[in-house]
């Protein structure tokens, strides 16, 4: 496990704003690894045990589904966490993608 990317990965992550979400592979491209999306995904599945905490439940894939739900408990809990800060879910997948969708490249200077 490289802790240090998983920790680049969960800097990134704590940046979301609550009623957006953002994909693997943003996060992934967003650290210069753009070939590393599952490896974000990877990071996720461990997010709850990081300190601060992590809002893993805003990171789908990119179109839009979640895919990292069976990582909580109960599954469930993923969709509600982003339906109480307003994300329209249905069928597992983010409605309105493209207008809740959070880019770290646009919106955060990892300079």
């Amino acid at each position: 496990m490289d802790t240090n990317f998983y920790e680049q990965v969960y800097e990134i992550a704590r940046l979301i704003p609550k009623g957006r979400v953002t994909s693997y592979g943003a996060i992934a491209k967003s650290l210069g690894a753009a070939k590393s999306s599952r490896m974000v995904g990877h990071a996720m599945a461990y997010a709850g045990t990081a300190h601060p905490k992590v809002p893993a439940h805003r990171v789908v894939n990119s179109s839009g589904l979640l895919t990292g739900k069976f990582h909580f408990d109960p599954p469930a809990s993923m969709e509600q966490l982003l339906r109480q800060e307003g994300v329209e879910v249905k069928n597992d997948k983010v409605l309105n993608f493209k207008q809740v969708f959070w880019n770290p490249l646009e919106e955060i200077n990892l300079d």
